[in-house]
């Protein structure tokens, strides 16, 4: 059994996986609870970090740009006033605040939103020159959207969920979106994580995503080797094996801390027309991060 897409619904189900053995190796599910479900559900894995990891990777990359005197010390956030969005920016204040950075605007979004404009205004407005948004697909399109109506460039421009998808760049365009930032990333000099995606194209027609893709490639790569090491289809013999082994994958060795995968990129940046990881900044890969951003193109 594979799991289903969103930290929602992943951690909906657990009970039922966990009732009947299944060893659930989420992908696309974050929260910052996990060391409290990991006990809760000793077969629950989860490969896409926690909302700490992204935003104290964030941060991080913030604070390096202050102190080369690229930013100064403002950020406005809005977020999706969902579980997502609620986590995400609790994590992103806490770390704002262990760097010294001051939120000048905190405001949140409800879902289903068709306007944004009036709270990018007020963005704009702010001074921050940091702009950091919680945002899924349908909103991270409508904040990129907006933004170039508004006039709102500031020297860092984040959005969320979508930011790092084939469809963004097809919508916009390589340069339109140049220096765009957001969650997730590849280490493009990787010749597995690129053989990965050729495969995926040939496969798919149409190119992986920058974020879960190559996670999730790399679940079932684990999955398949803890099937094959146990040598028989036992639930409870494959998730000890999850839970102690080492599984080589396209993104290199991987071992579980606490059911948990770390060493992944959180941070990640449109640089000529690929997602490249930027933070944490000592993972292999690791491009420089461009700020501040280019203007806007049209």
């Amino acid at each position: 059994m594979l799991p289903p897409w969103g930290t929602a619904v992943n951690l909906a189900v657990a009970p039922l996986f966990d009732k009947h053995g299944y060893p659930q190796v989420g992908t696309t599910n974050l929260t910052d609870k996990a060391d409290q479900f990991a006990k809760r559900w000793p077969g629950h894995f989860f490969l896409l970090g926690s909302a700490s990891m992204y935003a104290d990777a964030l941060l991080d990359v913030l604070a390096n740009a202050n102190k080369d005197g690229k930013i100064g010390k403002k950020i406005a956030m809005i977020s999706v006033a969902d579980g997502f969005g609620v986590d995400s920016a609790a994590a992103t204040r806490k770390a704002a605040a262990k760097h010294g950075f001051e939120i000048v605007l905190d405001k949140t979004y409800p879902v289903g939103s068709s306007d944004l404009s009036s709270l990018l205004n007020e963005v704009k407005s702010s001074g921050a020159d940091s702009f950091i948004a919680h945002s899924y697909p349908p909103d991270t399109v409508l904040i990129s959207d907006q933004a170039r109506v508004v006039g709102l460039n500031p020297k860092v421009f984040y959005t969320g969920v979508g930011t790092q998808f084939p469809f963004f760049k097809g919508k916009y365009g390589a340069e339109a979106i140049e220096g765009q930032m957001s969650v997730g990333g590849i280490n493009g000099d990787s010749k597995a994580v690129m053989d990965y995606r050729a495969r995926h194209k040939e496969m798919q027609g149409k190119d992986a995503d920058y974020w879960g893709s190559q996670v999730t490639y790399a679940s079932l790569q684990m999955l398949q080797q803890a099937i094959e090491r146990t040598g028989k289809i036992d639930r409870a013999a494959i998730q000890k094996e999850l839970k102690t082994g080492t599984f080589d994958t396209i993104l290199g060795p991987i071992k579980l801390e606490n059911n948990q995968l770390r060493g992944i990129f959180t941070v990640g940046q449109w640089q000529n027309g690929v997602f490249q990881g930027v933070g944490p900044a000592n993972l292999p890969g690791a491009k420089p991060v461009i700020i501040p951003k280019p203007e806007w193109k049209k």
